[in-house]
């Protein structure tokens, strides 16, 4: 049974909205970051022609899966057993067939929107020291229109999932808020980047007082929200705009607050990352897994710590079956 008065205890599914993107992911030399016209470390936005040119002089073979930060959060959920659901936009193509199918394939129900524009996609740079350098084609993920996100997409959802990266478009954040709550989930939400933080502050606090029970952010994200340097009056200052905050500090754990508990988590293993990509949204997963099948707080993020671990130490946010198995071991209350 949940603990937490402000989700529904007899349900279980976790609903999760945000862009519908497929990953691809090269290992390449930091050379190939000039040719690719990508800032080392960072994210440009493109069209899908400059992706496509500089794939044809990748070294490696890219690997593609389907991608996006709610979206990699809600498959890990999958993956862990718990009933999920994505709902985003992808095209009417084969790159959109490929994402649902993939949705499929992870125990995850798809409530896609379709369009007549391609799928986005983003290309994922790992270099040698393991920092990822992104170029993203948003295409239809980009086009989700508020009256399209209605309450019956998250009919019998415990928790309902939101990227940050939906504030740039605040109509259609607003609506996704109201349908939530008009379908009675709690919302969560990831701050996503302290850029987003930055640009849309006020609006952001607003959101998050009015709407958001569970929020969730980085160290560089917690200080931009909050304009605290140091972590434990950042997580306070985070409990005291939502029912729940999470503060994650890389290599040195996380902190999760509610109400006057705060609980600091250790990190799982020696800090050591192959590639980081997706840490925060697979740490989402194993700590909303957690509060929906009413663990205690350290435990919802000693399993959100060993998600987190997991897919740190493989390239992209694929954990592999024999990093779900060690996972699988903590699944007990």
């Amino acid at each position: 049974m949940n603990t937490f008065g402000f989700i529904e205890n007899k349900r279980k599914l976790i609903a999760g909205v945000g862009s519908a993107l497929i990953d691809i992911l090269a290992l390449e030399a930091e050379e190939f970051l000039v040719h690719a016209g990508a800032a080392k470390g960072g994210m440009l936005y493109v069209d899908k022609e400059h992706i496509e040119q500089t794939l044809r002089h990748a070294k490696s073979i890219p690997k593609r899966v389907q991608g996006g930060s709610a979206c990699n959060t809600i498959v890990g959920i999958g993956k862990l057993g718990g009933k999920a659901r994505f709902i985003g936009k992808c095209g009417a193509g084969p790159m959109g067939d490929f994402f649902e199918d993939e949705l499929r394939r992870q125990n995850v129900e798809p409530a896609l929107l379709r369009s007549g524009s391609p799928t986005g996609r983003v290309l994922s740079i790992v270099t040698p020291d393991a920092q990822r350098s992104m170029l993203t084609f948003l295409g239809a993920s980009a086009e989700v229109q508020p009256e399209e996100i209605t309450a019956r997409h998250f009919k019998n959802a415990a928790v309902v999932h939101i990227e940050g990266y939906l504030i740039f478009n605040q109509d259609l954040i607003l609506a996704v808020l109201e349908a939530a709550k008009a379908a009675k989930a709690a919302v969560s939400l990831d701050l996503a980047s302290y850029t987003v933080v930055e640009e849309s502050r006020e609006f952001l606090q607003y959101i998050v007082n009015k709407y958001v029970n569970i929020v969730m952010a980085n160290e560089d994200e917690a200080r931009a929200y909050t304009g605290q340097s140091d972590q434990r009056r950042a997580i306070k200052d985070l409990v005291e705009a939502a029912d729940i905050a999470a503060l994650l500090v890389g290599k040195r754990g996380s902190y999760i607050g509610h109400g006057s508990n705060i609980v600091a988590v250790k990190a799982k293993g020696d800090g050591h990352a192959v590639d980081t990509t997706g840490a925060g949204d697979l740490w989402a997963s194993g700590f909303l897994y957690g509060l929906v099948n009413g663990y205690r707080l350290d435990k919802c993020g000693e399993l959100a710590s060993a998600c987190g671990y997991e897919v740190c130490q493989v390239v992209g946010t694929k954990i592999p079956d024999e990093g779900w198995q060690r996972i699988q071991k903590l699944l007990v209350k």
